[in-house]
Formats: structure tokens, sequence, C-alpha cells
């Protein structure tokens, strides 16, 4: 057997095994891309919560460098997916609500996306679940992977919903009612991607797998839910009246979502049974990517394959008063960024900011690919190399247009549409409590930080819908989903 060693940006080194046939190319490594929907940081590993249950992500963290200061670029399904897999901002391509999808854009038509790079470059690619958000990718003519598997689902459901929530919306449910680990949509993922991992392959693989817990319903076998009992159980820290030094136009980005306030769970004394319940699915999730794990160590590709776990984006469970995502808060950005396998260094963490974006050329770096064509996202290669070393660039959230959040190592700054902004200190202020944006102590800090946004910001896709909001600066007006916001209206469901 012979290795070839290739050398990543700031000196990281990747072996890989080949044959010693004469003429016979390397064998580039395999790549194994777990993602995981709405999932914030209550892992272990992470310290989001204090009684986050998930061993086996910590171990796959173990194994490999663990960046705990990554943020997705949109707080929502498919504008964060469309942007991690075809490298470009949402504020790039105008991709900024559930639709349109990836390919009906006309700013992303034509990208060349990461499973597409990757099959150009040799690869079968395969998937199961969700990876881009909707149906797209499974079909043949989109050209995305050779292989499509099972399609992420809620799997087994209650006859009736378990919580009545304001909107009815019948995907915002919770809790547990009698069903199988067996009977769940996120089950039969693991089972194909194990299949996928005890099957012969004759050339080096791209296999995806997504699952769809903890995303609402968050619905859990009764086992999971009882490791988090009412008695002990720790809810998100709060403060009250917590958005009183917040813009108003903070709460335009989410202004009537499905997903419930805070005030409706303390009202109606759903918050611990929706704190439950989320981490007894991200238990659940966490399990199942166990399962896979072991399936890949105990395979012929264990020594081979590079892991990358991540999620599209973060979720609040009463935090700055609302359940869901669509903020542009460390609580709906920050997400698990896990690389593992070869030429990974093991138990290292990096607290230096990644985006989601760097997924795609450090990915192609990692193999030993050619640096991918119009990446707005930069290679993590240096910090998996050292992860003391220093990012030159923040990573950088944006939801609808000319709305960004900036996280740089320290601090977190955040500019609206209409001018207005947010300022906190993450190191002395972890919950983002205290706005500094007007602090004069705080001026530098401030112009520093509004020159890393970004240069222009599109207004939104043709075909673009829900959860998107229109601003005109030059009136003043304002568009919720097509639907006008008078001046002065009560925020739904929280002031009426």
């Amino acid at each position: 057997m012979r290795f070839f060693c290739f050398v990543l940006g700031g000196g990281a080194a990747v072996l890989f095994a080949a044959s010693s046939l004469h003429g016979q190319s390397p064998q580039r490594p395999n790549v194994l891309m777990i993602a995981i929907d709405d999932q914030n940081d209550w892992i272990g590993c992470m310290q989001g919560h204090p009684q986050a249950a998930t061993p086996n992500i910590d171990r796959l963290a173990a194994r490999g460098t663990l960046f705990l200061n990554a943020h997705c670029q949109s707080p929502l399904c498919n504008s964060s997916r469309a942007s991690l897999m075809s490298g470009r901002r949402p504020s790039s391509s105008g991709v900024y609500g559930l639709a349109p999808a990836i390919r009906q854009a006309d700013t992303l038509r034509d990208v060349e996306t990461l499973p597409q790079f990757f099959r150009r470059h040799g690869y079968r690619t395969m998937m199961s679940g969700k990876i881009y958000h909707g149906g797209y990718g499974r079909r043949p003519q989109d050209e995305e992977f050779d292989v499509v598997g099972p399609a992420a689902g809620v799997g087994a459901r209650p006859q009736q919903p378990l919580v009545r929530t304001p909107s009815g919306h019948p995907l915002v449910d919770w809790g547990t009612f009698p069903h199988r680990d067996e009977d769940k949509g996120d089950w039969a993922l693991a089972s194909w991607t194990v299949e996928q991992l005890q099957r012969q392959h004759d050339q080096p693989f791209f296999l995806c797998t997504g699952f769809f817990l903890p995303h609402v319903p968050c619905y859990v076998t009764q086992k999971w839910y009882d490791m988090f009992p009412d008695e002990t159980l720790e809810l998100p820290p709060v403060q009250n009246n917590d958005r009183s030094d917040t813009p108003r136009f903070s709460w335009y980005l989410h202004w009537k979502l499905p997903e419930p306030r805070l005030k409706f769970l303390q009202q109606e004394g759903q918050w611990k049974n929706l704190v439950r319940s989320y981490l007894a699915s991200t238990a659940f999730v966490d399990a199942q990517i166990g399962r896979i794990l072991s399936a890949l160590d105990s395979s012929p590709y264990a020594e081979n394959t590079i892991v990358v776990l991540w999620s599209d984006h973060g979720w609040h469970l009463g935090e700055k008063e609302i359940t869901g995502k669509n903020t542009l808060w460390d609580r709906g950005t920050r997400v698990p960024l896990i690389f593992a396998g070869p030429g990974v260094p093991a138990s290292q963490t990096c607290s230096e900011p990644a985006e989601l974006l760097d997924i795609y050329p450090t990915l192609s770096e990692l193999c030993a690919l050619p640096e991918p064509a119009g990446q707005e996202g930069h290679s993590l290669g240096p910090q998996l190399a050292d992860p003391a070393t220093p990012r030159k660039w923040p990573a950088i959230t944006t939801h609808n247009h000319d709305n960004h959040g900036v996280r740089t190592r320290r601090w977190r700054f955040i500019s609206y549409a209409d001018g207005s902004e947010e300022l906190y200190d993450m190191q002395e202020d972890p919950n983002e409590w205290d706005n500094l944006a007007d602090s004069p102590m705080h001026a530098e800090v401030l112009r520093e930080h509004r020159g890393m946004l970004p240069e222009s910001s599109l207004q939104p896709v043709a075909g673009s819908l829900h959860r998107i909001l229109i601003y005109r600066p030059d009136t003043g007006e304002l568009s919720w989903e097509g639907t006008a916001i008078p001046a002065g209206a009560a925020i739904p469901e929280y002031e009426d």
C-alpha cells in the first residue's frame, strides 16, 4: 500500500491510501454529510443547554474538530440550504423565503452545487431525507444525486393535535403519544444510510442524510420524553421585557408566524412540554446518528471517510419572547458544525467565526479537489490545522433584504433595513440581554462591524414566497407576505 499526502491551507496534511498498482490514482476520501433540521446549540459538546443528551454527536466532535462559533447564512430552511449547497449568500441570490426552490431562482439556476461538484470529480452522490428544502434533488432530471433514498418526514402522527396553537398550523405541535421509534421518518433515514455503508462501492461516495427532527412537530416516544422529567427540567433563561431595548423592526422579521410566542407557552402551560419535546427529539436524532457512525466504524470505509455534521439554523424556545426561527440573534443562527475523518485532527474546538458557506470549499480542499468557482465562503483548512488561527471574515446571517447579523469572536452586530441596530458583547452577555448600540463607549466597535456588512443586498428574487418582508426606505412602507403592515400596528400574538 502506498500513501499520498496533500497539504491544506495552513499546513494541515491529509493522508490518502492508494493501491500500489502502477498507474492507479490515489483513492480519494469518501464524504458522509449529516444534516439536522432546526437544530440549535442544544448539543452536549456545545453547552447550549445543560441537560442536552447527545452522546453520539459528542463522540463525533471528540473524533474531529468542533466549530463552537458557527452560524447559518439564513435563519430559514430553504434559503439556508440553497446558500450552503450553492456557495452563494442570500444577499447575493435574493433567496430569502421558503420559495423559490434553488433552480427556480434566476440567480442560482446555473450554479454548480456541492453534490454536482463532487459528482463531476468522480464521486457517486447519494442522499436521503432533507438536504435541499422541498422535493428538489430527488428527481433524476435534477442531476444532483445518483441514488435517492427515503424522503424526510414525520412518520407516525397522533389522530388529533396534541397542542392547540394560535396558528393551528398542522406542523406546529409537540409532545408524546403511543408509537415506536421504528415508526418515525428519521429511523428510516438512518436505516437507509446504514445500508449504503454496508454496500460495496467501486468509486468514492458523497453520501448525504438529512434528518427531520427536531423540526416541529416534535413528536417523541415516551422513553425519550421521560429522559427530561418536569420536576428537574431547566427552562432556557429569559429576561422579562427583553425586547424593550431592541428595535421595533426586529419584530418585522418574524411578524406573523406559525410558531407561537413565549406569551402563549406561559399562558397555556406549554413551555416545559415544548422544551422537553425539543430536547427529547434531539436525543432521538442523536441516537440515529449513533447508528450511522457505528455502521461507518464497522465498514471498510471507516478510515477513509470525512464526516461533516451541520444544522440549517437555530431555534428559539422562549428566548427573546418567541419560539421558532427567523431571527438574527445567536439562538436563531448558531448551529453545530463538526468535521472528522482523514486530515482532521481529533479533540479540537475552534471559537473563530465560521459559516455554513465554508462547508463547500472546506470539503473540496479536504478531498484534494480543484478549488470550486464562485464561492463566497472560505475553507476552514487553516482552523483545522490550528484552531487558534484567526479568521479575517465574520459569520454573516441575512434574513430578508438588508437585514444582517454579523458575528465575530466577541461581538454580535445586527443591522436592520431601516437603519436601526443592535450590538451585544457575547463574552459578557451571552444571552444578548443588553443592547449596546446606543453606547458611546462602543462607537468604534459599531464602526468596525458596519464595515463587515455585505456590499449589496438584493431584493427578493422573482417567485419569493412565505416569510418575505419588503421594506421601502423612501416611504417607510412595510409588507409581510404581500400584506401591508400599518404604522403602529399591534405585534400579532404579543400586543394584541
